[in-house]
């Protein structure tokens, strides 16, 4: 099984942001235990009496408030968020990142968290779809960080498996979406570093750690169909994403 993790970075309901992210990665199931694995040496590293207790949430991992990471210097927390991506751009050929950019300014009138969830339960049955076309006929799940939003994003997911999308049925998931807590789950951690990478980038237009993982979006035929950037301005905006769909 397939499996996408997800969480999002930036607030639905703070004005001075401009953008809200739900990103995250897919795995194949059988290689969670190695991203685990990598992570939790990470974490013996930064905390060896107890690194089980160590939580990576890049935005507290920048804002160095908290322990560990309160005391440590700039860059050593912004390498810390880098070697937690590096997990991801190092790992199988197979893991693939995903994220959708809802620029809040754009739609006022609907849920940002939803809208991204609906594209990329879209961009992850495609997916999904052209796995199967080549002979992996393994239905894929989503995992989630536990929200708020939880309630109505079941029943979106359920919603989208009889009903559709607007871009029709989904059909390769294999049940509705698992929520659990991101200190229990390294890949959840990993996710919620993907979601900031994306929202630093374009939020903050600081691609440092965007880069690291850039190559890790879900790509066919040219099309980088793993990020979406939901906004009003496409024909300017030279995102990856954008610009990739209209070279296509």
């Amino acid at each position: 099984m397939h499996l996408l993790y997800l969480d999002d970075s930036g607030s639905f309901q703070n004005p001075n942001e401009k953008h809200l992210v739900l990103g995250g990665v897919s795995i194949f199931e059988a290689q969670a235990f190695w991203v685990t694995q990598q992570l939790d040496q990470l974490a013996e590293s930064i905390a060896p009496n107890d690194p089980h207790a160590v939580e990576f949430h890049a935005s507290e991992i920048f804002a160095r408030r908290k322990p560990p990471w309160k005391g440590m210097k700039r860059d050593e927390a912004q390498g810390v968020i880098k070697a937690v991506l590096s997990v991801l751009a190092k790992s199988f050929d197979s893991a693939r990142a995903f994220a959708c950019v809802v620029h809040k300014p754009s739609y006022t009138e609907v849920d940002a968290v939803e809208l991204a969830f609906e594209e990329l339960c879209n961009r992850f049955d495609l997916y999904l779809g052209r796995l199967r076309d080549s002979g992996d006929r393994q239905r894929g799940l989503l995992i989630l960080d536990k929200s708020a939003h939880e309630t109505s994003l079941q029943r979106l997911a359920r919603d989208f498996r009889v009903l559709g999308t607007r871009w029709g049925v989904i059909r390769n998931f294999a049940d509705t979406p698992l929520f659990v807590d991101s200190m229990a789950s390294r890949v959840v951690q990993l996710a919620d570093h993907v979601a900031y990478a994306v929202f630093r980038r374009y939020e903050a237009r600081d691609a440092q750690y965007f880069d690291i993982i850039a190559d890790k979006f879900d790509m066919a035929d040219g099309v980088v169909h793993g990020l979406v950037h939901k906004h009003t301005e496409l024909r300017v905006c030279m995102c990856p994403a954008c610009l990739s769909r209209r070279n296509s």
